[in-house]
């Protein structure tokens, strides 16, 4: 048996990653070694489709590694079991079985060009085109595999800090179209980016890191003034924690309804989620309005332990209320009142962001231009800075970035 042969049963009986060969690429490799004894024309066309996949998705000088990856982000009993620190609870056999999967994937993904075309059994008819075709580089495997010998642990124990299937790839995701999906290129923004409103940032981290520890902790509201940061601190905060397991979960507003549809899909699941609803505000008590009410307290589909409610509003009381609202001759007039401000009142924590003092504003562009290597003396940026502002329609943090930012146009 040739190891193309020995590659292609091994990947066959796959179990516990068996996940691995509805992968785009991986799914493709297995086809090419399918093809392994067929007709030029078949396998030609099975190595082409091979190597074209595996170029475009950027791995043709590391193929170890993209099959390795495939089997780290796979979704299984065992990566599942492991990211809740639940691994002794696995039975010897499906242990076993995780062993021998680990080891033949390696074994695969060791695999070259040259040894699959040598072992094809029709060589001999596509010599002159063999040496022509484009080869792809074995590279190194994932790390987790890489230093695979057979012990579990070290596996189990990545799954266990970075979490399982796609909630390990990524770390941001949005809900859309009735799932959970991933944001592929997520704000890297950090939090050590941020100048000013320190209070206020450590009210949030110091909530979320009680949330990780499994400590008293509140679904909290972040509001004020447009341009503040509010939104910005939320998704610098799940980027901060990232690695203690905490992942972000955008919910639009008007998919409010949909709330006991997420928390199914990952109440289960060992990881932290923070459901971040951006901009949150209503025109009116609307069904939306109800939903989350009942969300935040008092309703049956209710948040699980594994889940915060992060919301950024320009509102205090996130209903738009006007005067004829409270000129109205409904006899319940006071009950009505109460029911627009019960929503706010149901986040544990309120966090404002106001508009900065003229101080605090020229102090945090002063630090961004130190930070961007802007040659201009403190006077000249005050006076262009406060200028630019009166053009924008006040001051902000946003404001004072975009300030610094038109200082290289």
């Amino acid at each position: 048996m040739n190891k193309t042969e020995k590659s292609l049963l091994l990947l066959s009986s796959l179990s516990i990653y068996k996940g691995i060969l509805k992968r785009s690429v991986p799914k493709a490799f297995y086809n090419l070694l399918l093809s392994a004894d067929k007709e030029p024309v078949k396998f030609l066309s099975a190595y082409g489709d091979f190597y074209s996949l595996l170029s475009q998705r950027g791995y043709s000088d590391r193929f170890a590694y993209c099959m390795t990856e495939a089997a780290l982000f796979d979704e299984n009993c065992f990566t599942e079991f492991s990211a809740g620190g639940k691994t002794e609870q696995l039975p010897q056999n499906v242990v076993d079985a995780v062993i021998r999967d680990c080891k033949a994937i390696n074994f695969v993904s060791s695999l070259s060009a040259e040894e699959i075309l040598n072992d094809y059994k029709h060589i001999d008819k596509i010599k002159e085109i063999a040496d022509t075709l484009p080869k792809w580089e074995k590279g190194k495997p994932a790390q987790a595999f890489a230093d695979f010998n057979g012990d579990i642990a070290p596996l189990a124990d990545f799954y266990r800090k970075n979490g399982c299937g796609m909630f390990a790839r990524y770390r941001a995701f949005i809900w859309r179209d009735g799932d959970i999906q991933p944001v592929v290129h997520p704000d890297s923004i950090d939090v050590s980016s941020f100048i000013g409103y320190e209070r206020q940032r450590n009210q949030v981290i110091e909530n979320t890191l009680s949330f990780i520890e499994n400590k008293s902790c509140n679904n909290c509201l972040l509001y004020g003034d447009k341009g503040t940061g509010k939104s910005s601190t939320v998704k610098a905060i799940a980027n901060k924690f990232r690695d203690k397991g905490l992942r972000i979960v955008e919910m639009p507003k008007e998919r409010l309804v949909d709330f006991p549809v997420l928390v199914d899909k990952i109440a289960s699941l060992p990881m932290k989620f923070i459901i971040f609803i951006d901009d949150l505000s209503f025109q009116k008590q609307d069904q939306s309005y109800t939903s989350l009410k009942a969300v935040l307290e008092g309703g049956l589909a209710s948040r699980p332990e594994n889940t915060l409610i992060y919301a950024t509003s320009n509102r205090r009381h996130l209903v738009k209320e006007t005067w004829d609202d409270r000129n109205t001759d409904d006899i319940n007039r006071r009950d009505n009142m109460e029911e627009t401000l019960s929503l706010s009142d149901r986040f544990g924590l309120s966090v404002y962001f106001g508009v900065p003092q003229k101080d605090e504003f020229l102090e945090i562009v002063f630090e961004l231009a130190r930070k961007n290597n802007i040659k201009l003396s403190e006077q000249e940026l005050a006076l262009k800075a406060e200028r630019f502002a009166l053009s924008r329609g006040g001051r902000s943090p946003r404001c004072a970035k975009q300030f610094v930012e038109s200082l290289f146009c």
